[in-house]
């Protein structure tokens, strides 16, 4: 995975800096290159963009017509550059880098929350803020449940992890113990 993160770098840069001067067109391209990356990321899309048998303007008419949003002149150029360059199918990675390009710029960070069972709005508000004090930054939370953690919370901010789950407690006792 490394490896695809290192090809979609420059492109998710290259796109970030032409869209970062005007906030609305950072929104834009931000919900744009989010459904490029949900098309691309697509089985049956992935196998048609590598068909032997389709030349670059017949994969390009194709992905572009896959698209439900209106494609401005720019986002053609972009769709046409990534599939000539045989970089179409790293629009997820692109995407990625791209959000926390944009996420860094606004001051935010995506807060990805795990917990065991289900939690409220008003806990998830709670747990934010408190969060928010700890990392100096906007957090956008994104929750999911996750039973094997059996009680507790995990949270992954950036590449820093904050695991209170009792499974991780559980996983530090018996290190401690077969020590």
């Amino acid at each position: 995975m490394a490896e695809l993160s290192t090809i979609a770098r420059p492109y998710a840069e290259a796109l970030f800096a032409t869209a970062r001067d005007d906030q609305a067109a950072l929104a834009s391209w931000s919900g744009l290159v989010a459904e490029l990356a949900q098309v691309a990321s697509l089985g049956d899309v992935r196998e048609a963009l590598t068909d032997p048998r389709l030349n670059a303007a017949q994969r390009i008419e194709l992905f572009a017509g896959l698209i439900k949003s209106p494609l401005s002149a720019h986002a053609r150029n972009f769709i046409e550059m990534l599939v000539v360059n045989n970089r179409i199918l790293v629009l997820p990675q692109i995407a990625e880098q791209f959000e926390i390009l944009k996420n860094r710029h606004e001051g935010t960070a995506l807060a990805q929350i795990s917990s065991a069972y289900a939690l409220s709005d008003e806990q998830v508000q709670t747990l934010v803020s408190g969060l928010e004090k700890k990392f100096g930054l906007k957090l956008k939370p994104a929750v999911t449940v996750d039973t094997d953690l059996i009680g507790g919370v995990r949270v992954i901010v950036g590449d820093q992890v904050l695991d209170t789950s009792v499974q991780a407690q559980l996983a530090r006792m018996r290190d401690t113990l077969a020590a």
